[in-house]
């Protein structure tokens, strides 16, 4: 019994110190910056009480209100200065003919051969690369089932050796 008292009284205690804390100073203001102790009191601002403040409508965003905006003079738009160098030729690249994919794979359950898809290479010149080829070769033996590829271990792995 007496732990679940100290318990209780500790759990109180935490939810009622914030609490206190935050709680308004002498002159009534929440201020969260306090002075440090020992500086001058020339330095520290005192802030007036709300009611004592003479309440004036804002003046912008940092303008004071006697600074002028825009320009006094007319101003033209101008064309931007030549370039000295003249302008580079475009360059056109030709689109290389699609490369002949792999031939047909050989199924041995069914006896039959199944075609490949074809494939995007991801190696040097578009290559194809062993990667690419595993997940076409995985790709195919989810598209043509286990109807037509018999052991999809076995149509995979004869597909990726080809």
């Amino acid at each position: 019994m007496p732990r679940s008292l100290l318990i209780l009284l500790l759990l109180m205690l935490a939810l009622t110190a914030p609490a206190v804390a935050i709680g308004p100073d002498a002159d009534g203001n929440y201020n969260i910056m306090k002075p440090e102790p020992g500086t001058p009191a020339a330095k520290q601002r005192a802030r007036k009480p709300t009611a004592e403040r003479e309440m004036t409508p804002p003046k912008g965003f940092g303008v004071k209100q006697d600074t002028r905006r825009g320009s006094s003079d007319n101003v033209y738009p101008t064309s931007l200065p030549k370039s000295d160098h003249p302008l580079s030729v475009p360059r056109q690249e030709l689109a290389r003919p699609a490369a002949k994919g792999p031939p047909p794979v050989y199924v041995p359950e069914t006896g039959r051969p199944l075609p490949n898809l074809p494939s995007v290479g991801h190696g040097p010149g578009g290559a194809e690369t062993f990667q690419d080829k595993a997940v076409r070769c995985a790709h195919q033996a989810g598209i043509y089932g286990p109807k037509n590829t018999g052991n999809p271990n076995a149509y995979i792995g004869g597909c990726v050796n080809q």
